[in-house]
């Protein structure tokens, strides 16, 4: 176990970081921000987790519907999310050129956030849920490591905003004709991951619905990490200047 003691962690960073079982005694948190998977997390003697939680569903009631195990609000989960992100491509749209490929504070661009939905798509949908192998979308984005083992990716590709949202469009429509015919039976059922040792080798054993689980809720977080970072771009004015 590591231990910090007396030590001046003023603007520090954590990224990717396990603090699982982290304890902070005696600590002067002024104006920090915690975002990632968080669980039990006990201030001053006080489980935040529940209050966090609640305030997270009144500003998003659509996580309440991707909780469901009901084909008909996953349905609906879905076309609400994507509703949403239709939105924020005519406001990215409507900002200077070239905001959709600007990241904030070393997170992912918006047309980054896009590519990495394809591959979340390719990876959790079209081989866990529906069982298929066909090779990934070469402008999907994944982890550095995926995107060295996996031949068909290109890291190298510089795709328009249009042509990533053309594919999205088709993977869009593939997940809702499924949605419509997909019952609570088949939910439950192992996935049909193909045995071989692709992206991702440990979906092995989840069920249909917990596959389904992950794309919902990569959909879900990816868009509020993209309007998150375009209210930075917007209020900072970091965008570039269109060219006239």
């Amino acid at each position: 176990m590591r231990r910090f003691e007396d030590e001046d962690l003023t603007g520090a960073e954590f990224r990717e970081c396990d603090l699982s079982g982290a304890r902070l005694v005696g600590v002067v948190m002024q104006d920090a921000e915690i975002d990632g998977l968080v669980t039990g997390l006990v201030v001053n003697g006080v489980e935040v987790m529940p209050y966090v939680e609640a305030e997270l569903d009144r500003r998003y009631p659509v996580r309440v519907l991707l909780r469901s195990d009901d084909p008909s609000d996953l349905g609906a989960a879905w076309r609400e999310l994507q509703g949403d992100w239709a939105t924020t491509v005519e406001r990215v749209r409507s900002m200077p050129e070239g905001s959709e490929r600007q990241g904030v504070d070393g997170e992912w661009s918006m047309l980054e956030t896009l590519r990495h939905l394809v591959f979340v798509h390719d990876s959790w949908f079209r081989r866990c849920v529906l069982g298929v192998t066909e090779p990934f979308t070469a402008y999907g984005l994944g982890p550095t490591d995926v995107m060295d083992r996996e031949p068909e990716l290109d890291p190298s590709a510089e795709p328009t905003l249009d042509e990533v949202l053309a594919i999205r469009a088709r993977h869009a429509a593939q997940v809702e004709e499924w949605l419509a015919g997909v019952t609570t039976e088949q939910l439950a059922q192992t996935a049909p991951v193909p045995d071989d040792d692709r992206w991702p080798p440990y979906a092995r054993g989840r069920t249909v619905r917990q596959c389904l689980g992950t794309v919902l809720t990569e959909e879900f977080e990816h868009h509020r990490f993209c309007v998150r970072d375009l209210d930075k771009l917007s209020r900072n004015d970091t965008a570039p200047e269109r060219s006239s």
